[in-house]
């Protein structure tokens, strides 16, 4: 027979009460049930800040390069910036940093005379990967662990772009006053200085 709940009377009010099949067990499980989590399908475009134009003078604030005002070229996907120092007026080379650690200025370059279809060949992600160099096995490898490494060399290609991007650059900054030695200029706070309340 199958127990059924059955129904007290407790004053005037009548309440069922569950069988004794139907009540909560002692025990339980030693591991929680998983849940499946909400994944989200559509993944939101990244859009770049209204300040982040190309040509836009930007501050880096993190990097080997922290400090440094860099020239903006393009704003790439994912949140990632492709700027440029130049390197001859400050040494920051051809790289791609995130826009989250960048200041943007309201200086800004000309960027008239810069070929664009370079710019989307070294926009391009597999212009930055580096070149994994084979491990040597044996004895040589073995002795060579004590030394020094080499110093990366810079591939000529990398070189030429530079030099390409720079020429036109370089042409456009000499003609406003100051503006190199700007660049020049590393940026640092000072005891006191108050980043919020500066004009950029």
């Amino acid at each position: 027979m199958s127990s059924q709940p059955t129904s007290k009377t407790f004053g005037k009010s009548t309440r069922s009460v569950p069988a004794a099949s139907e009540k909560a067990s002692k025990w339980y499980p030693a591991y929680d049930e998983a849940t499946p989590r909400k994944v989200r399908k559509t993944i939101r475009p990244w859009t770049a800040r209204e300040t982040l134009q190309p040509g836009t003078v930007l501050i880096l604030l993190a990097g080997r390069f922290r400090g440094k005002r860099v020239v903006l070229l393009k704003a790439l996907d994912q949140g990632v910036l492709l700027v440029t120092g130049p390197f001859k007026i400050n040494g920051v080379p051809l790289r791609r940093v995130n826009s989250r650690y960048v200041i943007a200025t309201s200086q800004k370059v000309d960027l008239a005379g810069i070929d664009e279809k370079k710019i989307e060949e070294i926009a391009q992600p597999k212009y930055f990967t580096a070149e994994k160099a084979k491990q040597k096995a044996g004895e040589e490898a073995f002795f060579k662990q004590g030394e020094k490494p080499q110093k990366k060399e810079i591939s000529s290609s990398r070189a030429a772009d530079q030099k390409a991007i720079d020429k036109a650059l370089l042409a456009n900054i000499k003609k406003v006053d100051m503006l190199a030695s700007y660049l020049a200029s590393s940026f640092s706070l000072r005891k006191g200085d108050k980043p919020h309340e500066m004009k950029w």
